[in-house]
């Protein structure tokens, strides 16, 4: 791991007790809003080895869901980066269902030094411990899982990331600083903003970087990320012959694919899938 990127993780002191005590979220994270119990998808864990691991990170132990076929493997691995209200049941079934395509899938809990997302009880409590999360912290978290999941039942020459909204972020960032990403595939994550210290690049701005391709899903009527944006980015890459697609639908709002809540649009979370899973099994094969 780099020790320039190392040194700008902030130094927390993650002590027995108060850290590596601190378990995943059970259920659904309660600032998401109203369950749709109706259309929430369960996957079960028939033929698996699923449940919560311990990953030695810059700091301490933080907390990760695993899914993965059960046997010994090496299974082509993906990162799975979470939505903004961390690793609750959505983002375990999402790993669940990538299993079951035969991957390892591995979800972290990205904001463990900055807040226990099971306590936070609304969307403002959730975007202030989002915003305490330095880059650098993430990439540095997402190395150290990568590294996990080699050594335990994953292929280290097969890794992808995917990530939504915040996590969708991440999945481009990413995909510019680890050489050994083969694919990722960024579910409507921000792809402008401004410079700041704890988010000092965002995608637009590390196209040249970019070390994998990166399969794009957005909506239409994204409120909070234009497709003017999109054009954007596809502009960049093009520019830096990067090689990424991108599938944007019509009419389709932020988190689409979030199938517990009112915002999932089924046609489109359910082709968005198919293209997503599509996408690894070919770059990971």
């Amino acid at each position: 791991m780099n020790a320039d990127l190392l040194s700008l993780v902030p130094k927390v002191d993650f002590t027995r007790r108060g850290f590596v005590a601190t378990s995943l979220i059970s259920g659904f994270t309660v600032a998401a809003g109203p369950v749709m119990a109706q259309t929430a998808i369960t996957t079960d864990t028939q033929g698996l080895t699923a449940g919560e691991v311990n990953i030695p990170v810059p700091g301490g132990t933080m907390k990760a869901y695993r899914a993965q076929p059960a046997g010994p493997g090496p299974f082509p691995t993906i990162l799975v980066v979470q939505e903004i209200f961390g690793v609750h049941e959505y983002i375990k079934d999402t790993c669940r269902r990538f299993a079951k395509q035969g991957f390892q899938a591995i979800a972290g809990d990205l904001y463990a030094r900055q807040g226990d997302m099971s306590k936070v009880t609304d969307m403002q409590g959730a975007i202030a411990v989002a915003g305490k999360v330095p880059d650098a912290q993430v990439m540095a978290d997402l190395d150290a899982t990568a590294a996990w999941a080699a050594k335990n039942g994953g292929d280290a020459n097969k890794l992808g990331i995917t990530g939504f909204c915040w996590g969708g972020r991440i999945t481009w960032l990413y995909a510019a600083h680890n050489p050994k990403v083969k694919a990722g595939v960024a579910w409507y994550g921000r792809l402008v903003g401004n410079s700041t210290e704890l988010t000092p690049k965002h995608p637009i701005d590390i196209v040249k970087d970019l070390k994998a391709p990166v399969l794009g899903l957005y909506g239409g009527a994204d409120q909070g990320i234009p497709v003017s944006t999109v054009e954007q980015m596809k502009a960049a890459l093009e520019a830096n012959k990067k090689f990424s697609v991108f599938y944007v639908y019509p009419d389709t709002p932020h988190a689409f694919h979030a199938d517990y809540r009112p915002s999932y649009r089924k046609e489109a979370a359910e082709d968005a899938w198919q293209k997503a899973v599509a996408f690894f099994k070919l770059h990971l094969a």
